[in-house]
């Protein structure tokens, strides 16, 4: 039974990954114009031309539907291939490394964390690269299977919910999923979820506290590291650590 599920799984999991035609709403831009705007630990955000690709644009609501982590000439430096710039997560491959030439004629936006060092940077970058190989489990066809279904009839507020898998794989990665964690590995915060309570204090009766908490990475997705509302996060928190 095993051995068929992954089959199954397999074969269901290229025919996902097939393009298909989408209309773009903007230019792309060309592969050196690409890398002399990129640094190290930027998050490349990708409008994908795949049936996956289409499914979790509706789930997110959003044009972004991958996203890929740069990681410069790091990965050459441990004696990996040199020309392969990014790390992703793949539904066929599971996480992987590739070159520029894999976004090529796609329309992208690049994310850029605030207040990070070099070293920060560093470690970001290390911790998807020590990932590279790590497989999804195929054989949980019911997790692919979603996806088959571009516009399924769920109610907004569930939608998100419904990227996150539910096979428990511990060697399981998606695209969000995976630089999430990479982000978290250093404290810093991607989109947190924020309480707020009176601040209680004697000299500012009307004043207000944030509490910043580290969302889990599961439920991440690709239009959570956008410009426009991540950076204005990492801007408001001022900080790399969350308490």
């Amino acid at each position: 039974m095993g051995f068929a599920l992954g089959w199954i799984g397999r074969w269901l999991a290229r025919f996902l990954a097939k393009p298909v035609h989408v209309h773009q709403v903007a230019p792309s831009v060309g592969p050196a114009q690409l890398l002399a705007c990129l640094r190290p630990g930027d998050v490349l955000l990708v409008e994908g031309n795949s049936r996956v690709s289409a499914a979790i644009k509706y789930l997110t609501q959003s044009t972004w539907s991958h996203a890929a982590l740069f990681v410069g000439d790091h990965l050459a430096r441990v004696g990996g291939n040199p020309n392969h710039l990014f790390v992703e997560a793949d539904t066929v491959d599971g996480v992987r490394s590739v070159g520029i030439d894999e976004f090529n004629g796609l329309h992208v936006r690049i994310c850029r964390p605030f207040g990070l060092s070099e070293t920060d940077c560093t470690h970001v970058t290390q911790y998807a690269i020590e990932r590279i190989g790590m497989q999804y489990d195929l054989r949980n066809v019911i997790d692919l299977a979603r996806y088959l279904f571009p516009t399924p009839p769920v109610p907004q507020r569930i939608r998100r919910r419904m990227l996150r898998l539910g096979s428990g794989d511990p060697t399981r990665a998606i695209c969000s999923t995976l630089i999430a964690q990479a982000f978290q590995s250093i404290r810093y915060p991607i989109l947190p979820d924020v309480s707020r309570r009176s601040a209680e204090s004697p000299m500012c009766p009307g004043c207000i506290e944030e509490i910043l908490q580290v969302r889990h990475h599961s439920l991440f997705v690709p239009r959570d590291f956008d410009c426009k509302s991540v950076c204005k996060t990492f801007q408001v928190s001022g900080v790399k650590s969350v308490q």
